[in-house]
């Protein structure tokens, strides 16, 4: 406590004295507390599923900034002391110039047939193909991108050829080719690429000095083959140059910390003879919600000297628009304004086709990305050519005054850039600040049931990007504080509950799991904040995407809770959805029209809704939520009475195993579907149901033991004796305050699992050893004392700080090596929250 007093005291000092010598002077911020695991990757820019932004690489210098899928959101930054450049931010790396153009840039004409021409003859220049017909690509089946000429048999043959001017020896050439099924590709004959049965779209692979060699001024030719096994069909390639990086900046500083806080990343570097401190802050703070759906993220730096001397200091940022397109390929506009004190560059796509696409592995290519910063003497932001802004603020540090001439609408044939610099003079061992904003107004946000939806921050379409970034830098102080006090609050409740290492893995999945949502109205007002599911099948709105992520909103705000349900019972009180048991979905990320997911699960999500509402009125004391949809509650409690005990062949939240009968761990979650229920009753006073519905709920736990009984642990499935697997739901079990199962079923149950871990964490069940850290998190939960939770939770921050997979914390992962098995940057890992949950209910009890 004497350590947070004096820190808060600190943070208060700084900020007084900076706004006390300078009005004009940014505050300096606190930047002390720190964290010690080395994070799979590094939030920076944390929003929602699209304005996002993270570091895959230990030190922020070494990789480019990138959104979650793993695109290029190229983020720089270089500081220049005395003359001498250090970049402390992002790589530079032009995207790939068109030599031969894939259809994303431009439709291609090339010769094709669909039947077979044997041999090898096909694969030259010289093959005789005048009884091929013309087609433009891209070619394949119905509903595929970027379609005209549809391909609707097994097989097809394509042949292209082009001249080139010039020889391609000593150039860096890749393949961009895409395919849907199984594709083989030739380079004048020299095969390139030849898959088995997958699909994969926009793949890159550079030339091999052979395929490389075969490439000769005059004509040459790409064939290619695509079988289609079953479902779609798709072909279409092109190749690209990679343009040689010109002199820039390649000095780099020395990274000497990164600390991952709840509401910020801090960067601490060594640039000569000063330090560089960078904060990275996106304020999800859900005590406020205007501010936590505010589409504007901050990036703050402050420097000083490291000895007694006084340094010239000039720093520069840039970033490109990229951030606002779903491919390169995509065409730009620009736009500079400057507006009560601040100055704005605006870039987006001409085509702006608003909430025209759904899927994963998407971006944005509606609204527009701005990078906004303080008008003044000292700062020029303004658009300028890729490398020679940089030249610029190399030699003199800043960045032209003069607006460019012309600027290209296409990245790939000459990228600008949006630039920021700024004089901070003279630096001292008194720290100088500064700070830009990064925002997004992506206009409307989601398609609600075929009616277009702002966002929350929007205030039903009051308040605009102008209003919103106004409203940022005038709450930038209080901003600041606020998230530091929570960032120590956060950390010091987790350390409580779990340790420092809980407390660190809790800090690395906080904005993770918030910004993997977007919130929104609908028309009559009610809060929806739909998850989108990130890297699994980009679903809006999963129920067993919320139930695994709900402990954190229902520590901080259960309005968001409820904002995870709404959907889902406005989908069958609406007579949309007509199945007894729950949705799985509405629909794909970002149109919300109604289930896409092609199975039901049906005892999952029924108990998972159930779960949730019971956990709602357990935090806020009373079950009005649940009384406005008593029936459809009624409705899917039923379902479980009848068949939740023993669960016929169907899925459960851990689907990528497949459909398997008899899940002893999905039947207790209808156990405790069915109790929430009865514990709902009883709070409504609705006594006699509370009691029928409890007794059954006890009913069936009694036989539960009985069926999933083995030995010296519990079954995986009833019917097959020596399985096992973690029996998560039953957390619920002890939280919400039911004790229907017999407590030595979980003694008996962590005392097996402890003799199961691999070195990074506790396989999910016995048929593979891969696992899901947020149920390992649950079943640490269910432990009776610190030592086998932490001997539970351990491996999975061994796992997060060692994995070799670099991408967003993924929550599916090889407990025998700690790399990624699937998914990644999922909201699911507000689970990790569990054992917070499990504090603040018992509080809130004493």
């Amino acid at each position: 406590m004497k350590n947070l007093f004096f820190s808060l005291c600190m943070f208060s000092f700084f900020l007084l004295a900076a706004c006390q010598g300078n009005k004009t002077q940014t505050p300096v911020i606190a930047a002390d507390l720190t964290t010690s695991l080395r994070a799979p990757s590094y939030p920076l820019v944390t929003v929602d599923p699209y304005f996002s932004a993270w570091s895959n690489a230990d030190y922020l210098y070494d990789d480019q900034v990138r959104h979650w899928t793993g695109k290029e959101f190229p983020l720089l930054g270089t500081v220049r002391v005395d003359g001498e450049s250090y970049r402390f931010l992002g790589k530079e790396n032009l995207p790939l110039k068109p030599v031969l153009p894939s259809v994303r840039e431009e439709q291609w004409e090339g010769k094709y047939t669909f039947d077979d021409p044997k041999g090898e003859e096909w694969k030259t220049v010289g093959f005789n193909d005048t009884d091929w017909k013309k087609g433009q690509s891209a070619f394949g089946t119905e509903n595929e991108p970027n379609l005209s000429t549809l391909w609707d048999t097994k097989d097809i043959w394509v042949r292209r050829t082009f001249t080139l001017e010039e020889d391609l020896t000593g150039k860096s050439i890749f393949l961009h080719y895409s395919h849907d099924d199984i594709f083989e590709l030739y380079i004048n004959g020299v095969q390139m690429v030849g898959t088995g049965y997958s699909w994969k779209y926009n793949v890159l692979e550079e030339l091999s000095d052979e395929v490389k060699a075969s490439l000769k001024k005059g004509e040459n030719i790409i064939t290619a083959h695509c079988h289609n096994r079953t479902g779609g069909g798709y072909l279409d390639f092109g190749l690209y140059e990679k343009e040689p990086d010109k002199e820039s900046f390649t000095n780099t500083a020395i990274q000497t910390s990164a600390s991952v806080l709840p509401t910020q990343t801090v960067y601490t570097f060594d640039c000569g003879p000063v330090v560089l401190e960078v904060i990275f802050t996106t304020p999800l703070l859900m005590d406020d919600l205007d501010l936590m759906s505010r589409p504007v993220s901050y990036l703050t730096y402050q420097v000083n000297s490291k000895d007694a001397a006084s340094h010239d200091v000039q720093i520069y940022f840039e970033t490109t628009p990229q951030w606002a397109v779903n491919d390169e390929s995509q065409p730009v506009s620009f736009e500079k304004i400057e507006k009560e004190g601040l100055t704005f560059l605006k870039t987006g796509t001409v085509e702006q086709p608003v909430l025209q696409k759904r899927g994963d592995d998407l971006r944005i290519d509606w609204g527009y990305f701005y990078l906004a910063g303080r008008t003044s003497d000292a700062s020029v932001i303004n658009f300028g050519d890729y490398w020679s802004t940089k030249k610029a603020f190399l030699t003199t540090g800043a960045i032209p005054m003069e607006e460019p001439v012309q600027l290209s609408d296409k990245m790939t044939r000459k990228m600008t850039v949006l630039a920021y610099s700024e004089d901070l003079g003279k630096v001292s061992q008194d720290k100088k600040s500064g700070y830009l904003m990064l925002g997004y107004d992506d206009i409307f946000s989601i398609q609600y049931f075929e009616k277009n939806l702002k966002g929350y921050w929007t205030n039903d379409g009051e308040t605009d990007i102008f209003q919103a970034f106004n409203s940022a830098q005038t709450d930038y102080a209080s901003v600041m504080q606020r998230c530091d006090d929570f960032n120590r609050e956060m950390m010091a409740d987790a350390e409580k509950a779990g340790g420092l290492k809980y407390a660190e893995l809790c800090a690395l999945a906080y904005r993770q799991a918030i910004s993997a949502h977007k919130l929104v109205k609908d028309e009559e007002g009610t809060l929806l904040f739909l998850s989108k599911e990130n890297n699994s099948n980009g679903s809006i709105g999963t129920v067993d995407v919320t139930y695994p992520s709900a402990p954190l909103f229902l520590i901080y705000n259960t309005e968001l809770v409820k904002g995870l349900l709404n959907h889902i019972f406005y989908y069958s009180e609406s007579g949309k959805w007509t199945k007894p048991f729950a949705a799985h979905d509405v629909g794909t990320y970002p149109l919300a029209n109604g289930q896409t997911y092609g199975g039901d699960m049906p005892v999952e999500e029924s108990g998972n809704m159930l779960i949730m509402t019971a956990a709602i009125a357990a935090m806020e004391g009373n079950a009005e939520y649940a009384a406005s949809h008593w029936d459809v509650l009624t409705t899917w409690t039923d379902y479980l009475v009848e068949e939740g005990l023993d669960p016929a062949n169907q899925l459960c939240t851990d689907d990528f195993a497949g459909h398997f009968a008899h899940n002893a761990n999905l039947s207790v979650k209808a156990i405790m579907g069915i109790a929430s229920y009865a514990k709902m009753a009883d709070m409504l006073g609705k006594t006699d149901v509370a009691v029928e519905y409890m007794n059954t709920a006890k009913e069936m736990a009694s036989e539960w033991e009985k069926m999933a009984r083995d030995g010296d642990h519990y079954k995986l499935t009833f019917d097959r004796s020596d399985t096992w697997s973690q029996k998560y739901n039953m957390v619920w079990d002890k939280l919400l305050g039911f004790h229907i199962f017999d407590p030595q079923i979980v003694e008996k149950e962590i005392a097996y699992y402890l003799t199961k871990q691999n070195e990074y964490g506790l396989p999910l069940d016995n048929r593979r050893t891969y696992t899901k850290s947020d149920w390992i998190i649950w079943t640490a939960t269910l432990a009776n004392n610190s030592e086998d939770f932490n001997a539970l939770v351990d491996p999975v921050y061994k796992y997060a700080n060692e994995t070799t997979s670099r991408v967003p914390l993924s929550d599916w992962h090889e407990t025998t090596d700690g790399t990624q098995v699937g998914f990644k940057a999922r909201s699911v890992v507000g689970g990790y929250f569990m054992k917070m949950l499990e504090q603040k209910i018992e509080r809130s009890n004493n």
